[in-house]
């Protein structure tokens, strides 16, 4: 028999995968479009599904967890649904606290029919403690925490606003529902892998349907108000560091000459001085040679090198670092997913657009690109061939036109210190007042010198020039 094609779903839907394998849900496979679990792929992927009557789906390391027979299909924008039941081959083995995943069935082989059931979606505080004690009755509790692969950041962060606090992170909140059970007797952490819709109504449905598929007993809704106890307190603000220790990535968008390497390293330069955070650039010319070598310059091979560079950007936030981008990145949609993975890792995301105008990018243009791009000599040249999308969501807009670089990183850093804090002090600021030495022992008053000429008065020193003609991006053009 042939082998079927393969698909990684994403985080959601293989969250979905093992609710589906476990039994939980009460539903053969994925369903079609409105329906509570549901799982789309890209067109080519769909028609080998179709063609070969099923699919594999598989994780990101490529194992098979399931083969999936495809009944029907439908429309879901840029990709294409797929309705049909799934067949478990295997269970995901890696992953934090995965030992706590367990079905229905397990649940109620180790812990009996009569315990007490607590969904957990948020750390529990003392108050909460308190009325499970009361309700036990010394009964087994499982605190049934909903641990989904990926915490989502429901709506993009506005540029004018500074964050508010995230969600907690999976492996923190688990963490969280093992100090409570250390608070209480004979408690249990199960780990369920429910990922929230963009859809109340569902989100209710699907946890009404986990809570009764785990639930042998009688159930207890905490009101989760009041105080949380230390360990779980310690636990939260671990996971939740404040601004200056966040993860942050400063991406610069614009045309190609406009000026947005050169503000790129001005601001990596910045930082460094400063010496309060690590910080790497991706500058898209370097990330050309190196990430994305052999990509060529085909709308769908740019947007992959902007991908790239999101998702090392996003890493680097992850582990609390800052990340400097500065690619042409035309598309909106495509900048739009980099700051979703940024916010997905728990990093701050600030777009900064340089809006020089494409004359001002064409002047600056010494090697004539932007002239052959006219000719037709170069194809799917951003500004004059090809679209730039100019971003509505950027939290600072340059126009390095005429200007020096120490003026435009100094409208860029208030925005991106308000959002962020990058350092203690403002660019250039004196350091802070020191303590006045003691007093040396007196001194006999030095000899005085012989009588110097004066000093020649220095030569008259030009202004600053403004930013030096920038050579377009190679990422744009062969």
């Amino acid at each position: 028999m042939p082998s079927l094609p393969q698909h990684c779903p994403s985080p959601r839907e293989l969250d979905d995968l093992e609710l589906l394998s476990h039994g939980v849900l009460g539903l053969a496979g994925f369903e079609g479009p409105g329906g509570l679990v549901t799982l789309q792929v890209p067109a080519a992927v769909a028609a080998a599904a179709r063609e070969a009557d099923g699919l594999d789906l598989v994780d990101p390391e490529g194992t098979p967890l399931a083969s999936m027979r495809v009944t029907d299909t439908y429309d879901a924008g840029e990709l294409v649904g797929l309705t049909g039941q799934v067949t478990p081959l295997a269970h995901p083995e890696f992953g934090a606290f995965r030992r706590l995943y367990l079905s229905p069935t397990e649940v109620r082989e180790r812990y009996g029919d009569k315990s007490l059931t607590v969904p957990v979606s948020d750390p529990l505080t003392g108050k909460d403690l308190d009325a499970i004690r009361d309700s036990a009755d010394g009964r087994p509790v499982v605190l049934l925490t909903f641990a989904p692969s990926v915490v989502e950041v429901r709506g993009a962060s506005r540029a004018s606003k500074p964050p508010a606090p995230r969600p907690l992170s999976t492996p923190a909140l688990i963490r969280t529902a093992l100090a409570a059970a250390s608070h209480l007797d004979d408690a249990h952490v199960v780990a369920v892998p429910l990922a929230p819709r963009d859809d109340a109504g569902k989100d209710r449905l699907l946890r009404e349907r986990v809570v009764s598929a785990y639930a042998s007993g009688e159930i207890l809704e905490v009101a989760n108000k009041g105080e949380l106890p230390e360990a779980i307190a310690a636990i939260v603000a671990r996971d939740r560091p404040g601004p200056a220790d966040q993860g942050l990535v400063v991406f610069f968008t614009g045309l190609s000459g406009s000026g947005k390497s050169t503000l790129a390293r001005a601001l990596h330069d910045w930082i460094l001085e400063r010496g309060e955070r690590t910080v790497t650039s991706l500058d898209g010319d370097v990330v050309r040679r190196h990430l994305s070598a052999g990509l060529g310059f085909s709308r769908e091979d740019r947007e992959t090198n902007i991908a790239r560079i999101g998702w090392v950007a996003a890493e680097i936030a992850r582990h609390r670092g800052v990340a400097i981008c500065s690619p042409i990145a035309p598309f909106d949609a495509t900048r739009k997913k980099v700051r979703a993975m940024v916010e997905d890792a728990g990093g701050r995301f600030v777009l900064v657009h340089v809006a020089t105008p494409l004359e001002e990018c064409e002047r600056r243009d010494r090697k004539g690109l932007y002239a052959k791009a006219r000719r037709g000599e170069i194809p799917d040249f951003t500004g004059i061939s090809s679209p730039y999308e100019e971003p509505d969501d950027a939290a600072v807009r340059v126009d390095t036109t005429g200007r020096s670089i120490d003026d435009v990183l100094a409208e860029i850093l208030p925005v991106v210190s308000r959002l962020a804090p990058l350092a203690p002090q403002p660019p250039d600021a004196p350091l802070a007042p020191q303590p006045p030495d003691a007093p040396l022992a007196p001194q006999p008053p030095e000899a005085p010198l012989a009588p110097q000429p004066p000093e020649a008065p220095l030569a008259p020193q030009p202004p600053e020039a403004p930013l030096a003609p920038q050579p377009p991006d190679s990422e744009d053009h062969p």
